[in-house]
């Protein structure tokens, strides 16, 4: 698999993660915990079944688990504060755009500077 194909999987791997922790506490009620639970646990499934898919495509394409590690951690960084203002409308602080923006420069200089 190519490259751009291994960051496409990581990088909807940890998007449903996140959307399933963040879809779960914004729509939780009282008394209905196991109903919210296990939808998302579902969507988790399929989140973590892409992920591990995505370290094991990842680390033979990019021959360095490094790489696919940095991968993942800058998903998160793009992923997390989008999915909190679509789901909650709440925008990030000065810090978190600063540090989407470093994440995003981080992602591109292991992918690109050898």
């Amino acid at each position: 698999m190519n490259k751009f194909g291994v960051v496409l999987i990581v990088f909807f791997g940890e998007a449903l993660m996140i959307l399933a922790e963040m879809w779960g506490a914004r729509h939780y009620q009282p008394g209905a915990f196991w109903n919210v639970f296990f939808k998302m646990l579902a969507v988790m499934g399929a989140g973590g079944a892409l992920l591990v898919a995505g370290y094991v495509l990842g680390y033979s394409s990019f021959k360095n688990i490094w790489v696919v590690s940095v991968v993942s951690i800058t998903s998160i960084l793009i992923i997390e504060p989008t999915l909190a203002y679509v789901i909650f409308q709440q925008t990030p602080t000065k810090g978190a755009a600063a540090g989407l923006l470093l994440g995003a420069l981080g992602l591109a200089l292991s992918l690109f500077w050898k």
